[in-house]
């Protein structure tokens, strides 16, 4: 177990509102597409994060979290497991106050990195189906 209900709970009501997904593009078959959906409908400011930039929900796109201009509070991860560690320690340098690694994303030592740098972290969960569960 990743996280308990308390952390979850922490980050998807006090953590703050703007989440960078991770991996967000324009697809609307992909997962992260349907889950940043839901952030926004749970009143969550979404700024997507793919190589293309593109906007996605209304939101503009960044190429990274590095371009991001603005403080961002949890950053969602939509990107395989050998991918995951170092988007979790981009957060970390970009200050963000979170991390979350969605279902199937894995990485054991990036989740103690992350935790040991001070952030609240989740991983193989997904705020799509804990919002609703923990908030709702």
């Amino acid at each position: 177990m990743y996280a308990d209900d308390e952390t979850i709970r922490r980050i998807l009501q006090d953590t703050g509102d703007t989440w960078a997904v991770v991996g967000l593009s324009d697809n609307r078959s992909r997962a992260a597409y349907g889950v940043a959906e839901v952030l926004q409908r749970f009143g969550k400011k979404v700024v997507p994060v793919h190589p293309k930039a593109l906007p996605v929900h209304g939101e503009q796109g960044y190429a990274s979290l590095a371009d991001i201009p603005f403080p961002v509070d949890v950053v969602d991860v939509f990107v395989n497991s050998e991918l995951a560690g170092s988007v979790a320690d981009e957060a970390v340098a970009a200050g963000a106050k979170a991390v979350w690694f969605q279902l199937g994303v894995l990485d054991e030592a990036a989740y103690e990195r992350t935790r040991a740098a001070g952030l609240d972290m989740v991983m193989d969960r997904c705020p799509a189906i804990e919002i609703p569960r923990l908030t709702g």
